[in-house]
């Protein structure tokens, strides 16, 4: 039998912060706190081209957040 069902990785894979929490589903968080970008100003650093490389993101989850930013005022640099 298993000791623990309690994952190392699991624990390892818990954002610090509620930066987009709400806006953007767990793996697209997780993506950004790695490339630690904790903020919509530093978001706005990156191209729409960088930030689809990144893990969990994809049409669905870059339209929200465009939509945050420019309710925010801001957008995406251009390339």
């Amino acid at each position: 039998m298993a000791k623990c069902l309690n994952s190392v990785c699991t624990d390892d894979h818990i954002v610090k912060g509620n930066f987009l929490q709400g806006i953007v589903a767990m793996p697209a968080r997780r993506a950004l706190e790695k490339e630690k970008i904790d903020s919509l100003e530093k978001l706005s650093n990156y191209s729409e081209e960088e930030v689809m490389q990144f893990h969990g993101f994809g049409k669905n989850t870059m339209k929200k957040l465009k939509d945050h930013m420019k309710a925010n005022n801001l957008i995406f640099k251009d390339r």
